[in-house]
C-alpha cells in the first residue's frame, strides 16, 4: 500500500528555513514514528512551503518526503488554491492508493479531498467549535478556518476523529468516521519523574495563551490556595503583548511571586519540565485531544484537566487523572489542592495513567489502527 500523508512542515510557520530536516506537529510526528516502527506501508509525506529549503529524500526507510513550493498568492488569501494545485501535481507523480490529510486548519485536508484519489482526513482542532468559544472577527483566520472545515468534512472519503467529541461534531456531515486517539512520541514513555523533592511543588500549565485555554481565570482561582499552600505555577506557551487577553495574563503573572511565564518550549525542553513537575493542569474551556494530557500521562506526571470536549475520552476520573470545571474557580482550586495534599495517591494515579497511555497512545499501536482504516476505506 502506498499512502500520501499531507501535513504542515513546521519550518514554514516558524520561518526556520535554515533547518535541513522537516519537523511536524506533535501528533503527526508521532504517527509517522509509528509507521517507521512497523516498517509499512510506504508513506509519502507532502508539505507545502513558501521558499525552497534543503530536505532529505527519506525520513525513515519506508517514509519519503516531498516539499512543494507554493507562491504567496496560493495560500490563505486564495483559500489555498496554490497548495491544492501543487499537491495534486505531486500526487500524479506518486500515484498513491490513498491520501491522508492532517488537520482542517490549513491546506492539508482540503488538498486530500480535492486530490482525485481515495482520501481520509484527521481533525485535530475542531475549528467550528473553537469559533464558538473564541468568537473571531468576520473574515479572520479562525473564522475562515471554521468555514473551510465545514466545507471539507462532507466531501472527504472518511474522517479520523481523535475523540468521540469530534465524531459527534461531524456526525451530521461525515460520510464515515473512526475514533483513534493521537499517538505520543515514544520518548515521553521513557520518562520517569523522580520522587517528589523536598522543594516547592511545580504546577505546569502548557498551552498558547488565549481565552479558550483559560489561563487568566485559573490564576485567579488559585489565589486563595496560594495563601495557604506553597507551590510554583509555571506557564509554557506563547503570549504576545498588545492583545487584551495576553496583556491581562502578563499583568496577572507580574503581580504574583508564585507564578512564572517561561514562553514557548519545544519538545525536548518540555520533557525537562515534565521531569520536575508535580502535576500538569489543563484549565481549557474547549479542547479536543490536548497533547499535553497524553504526554503527561505517558511521562507519568499527575494530570488535572477540564471536563470538556474530548478530554473525558482520555482520563478516568480518580484513576488516571482528575477533572475540574473550568467555569468554577472552586472546582479548579479543589482539584489542584487534592493533588498537592496527597502526593502518594497522585503518583499512584500517574503510574496507572502511564500504563493506560502505553496501551492506547503508543505510536506503533496508533499506526496499526490507521493501516486498518486505510484498508477498510479502500
Amino acid at each position: 500500500m502506498k499512502v500520501a500523508f499531507i501535513t504542515t512542515d513546521n519550518r514554514v510557520p516558524n520561518k526556520d528555513y535554515g533547518c535541513a530536516k522537516p519537523y511536524f506537529g506533535t501528533a503527526p510526528e508521532a504517527l509517522l514514528q509509528g509507521f517507521a516502527q512497523i516498517g509499512e506501508p510506504e508513506i509519502h509525506v507532502i508539505s507545502c512551503t513558501r521558499v525552497t529549503m534543503q530536505s532529505p529524500e527519506k525520513l525513515a526507510p519506508n517514509i519519503y518526503f516531498h516539499s512543494v513550493r507554493v507562491p504567496k498568492i496560493g495560500w490563505m488569501r486564495t483559500l489555498f488554491a496554490g497548495c491544492i494545485w501543487a499537491v495534486r501535481k505531486k500526487l500524479k507523480q506518486i500515484q498513491p492508493d490513498i491520501v491522508h490529510g492532517q488537520g482542517t486548519e490549513e491546506y492539508c485536508s482540503i488538498s486530500a479531498v480535492l486530490s482525485g484519489f481515495p482520501n481520509v482526513m484527521t481533525i485535530h482542532g475542531n475549528m467550528r467549535l473553537i469559533e464558538q468559544v473564541n468568537k473571531p472577527r468576520l473574515l479572520s483566520y479562525e473564522w475562515l478556518a471554521a468555514r473551510l472545515e465545514g466545507w471539507t468534512v462532507p466531501r472527504a472519503g472518511g474522517v479520523v476523529c481523535i475523540t468521540n467529541y469530534t465524531r459527534e461534531a461531524v456526525s451530521d456531515l461525515a460520510r464515515r468516521a473512526w475514533v483513534v486517539p493521537n499517538a505520543v512520541d515514544s520518548s515521553f514513555f521513557e520518562l520517569n519523574p523522580p520522587p517528589p523533592p523536598e522543594t516547592t511543588p511545580i504546577i505546569l500549565c502548557v498551552g498558547f495563551v488565549c481565552t479558550r485555554k483559560n489561563q487568566n481565570a485559573f490564576i485567579r482561582a488559585l489565589d486563595p490556595l496560594a495563601e495557604k499552600a506553597k507551590f510554583k505555577l509555571i506557564f509554557l506557551g506563547q503570549a504576545s503583548s498588545g492583545r487584551n487577553y495576553d496583556d491581562e495574563f502578563l499583568n496577572l503573572i507580574g503581580q504574583r511571586l508564585w507564578c512564572a511565564h517561561s514562553g514557548f518550549a519545544g519538545r525536548e525542553k518540555l520533557k525537562e519540565y515534565f521531569q520536575n513537575a508535580s502535576m500538569i493542569i489543563l484549565p481549557s474551556l474547549e479542547d479536543n485531544c490536548p497533547m499535553v494530557v497524553l504526554e503527561g500521562m505517558a511521562a507519568g506526571v499527575p494530570v488535572v484537566a477540564s471536563k470538556v470536549g474530548g478530554v473525558p475520552d482520555l482520563i478516568e476520573e480518580g484513576k488516571t487523572g482528575i477533572f475540574c470545571d473550568p467555569n468554577d474557580p472552586e472546582s479548579m482550586r479543589a482539584s489542584v489542592a487534592k493533588v498537592l495534599g496527597d502526593v502518594l495517591a497522585a503518583r499512584e494515579m500517574a503510574a496507572r495513567a502511564k500504563l493506560r497511555a502505553r496501551e492506547r497512545f503508543y505510536p506503533k499501536i496508533v499506526a496499526e489502527r490507521h493501516i486498518e482504516i486505510y484498508r477498510e476505506l479502500l
